[in-house]
């Protein structure tokens, strides 16, 4: 099952109260009815696309929710997501992927080695032998951390970057 598929069962309130209901102990039609708040009609509404789903099942009288459909969900989310590329070396992406979610740097690696190859990386977004003046470099780096003057810093201080007269080069 895909997540969005949860969401769409769920998506409906009183899908959701039926679900909730049946999760927090409620095992007959009558009790999740009482505890969703939701008529005898609509629990049973619910409970066949809920049990469609797989996210409940058993038959009126006891009812069980399988709330372990959502890590299921995700774990085979995962693993058809195809293995994000940010460095052809397989060393270097693997620390790459482990820093950068979603674009932007989750955590700073603390050892220096691994910090030089997170700057190297950031340091490909400046063209070689192009200035750039301070607000350019500010909008750069900003899209891959809000504290865009450490990123700045730390490129001048490992010589990946050049400043002079408030204008900054790619080193190299």
């Amino acid at each position: 099952m895909r997540p969005e598929t949860i969401c769409g069962l769920l998506a409906e309130p009183s899908r959701l109260r039926v679900f909730s209901a049946i999760t927090l102990g409620a095992k007959t039609t009558t009790e999740v009815a009482e505890r969703a708040e939701v008529s005898i009609a609509d629990v049973g509404k619910a409970l066949r696309r809920l049990r469609d789903g797989r996210l409940v099942s058993g038959d009126n009288d006891e009812l069980t929710a399988h709330p372990e459909r959502f890590k299921e969900a995700m774990r085979q989310a995962a693993a058809e997501k195809p293995a994000e590329i940010l460095h052809p070396d397989p060393q270097r992406n693997a620390l790459l992927t482990s820093v950068f979610r979603d674009g932007r740097i989750r955590i700073m690696p603390e050892a220096p080695a691994k910090v030089r190859i997170v700057l190297e990386y950031l340091s490909e977004n400046f063209e070689p032998g192009v200035e750039y003046s301070e607000p350019q470099v500010n909008r750069i780096l900003k899209r891959f951390h809000d504290d865009h003057a450490s990123l700045r810093r730390y490129l001048i201080d490992t010589q990946l970057m050049t400043r002079s007269d408030g204008r900054y080069r790619r080193a190299g």
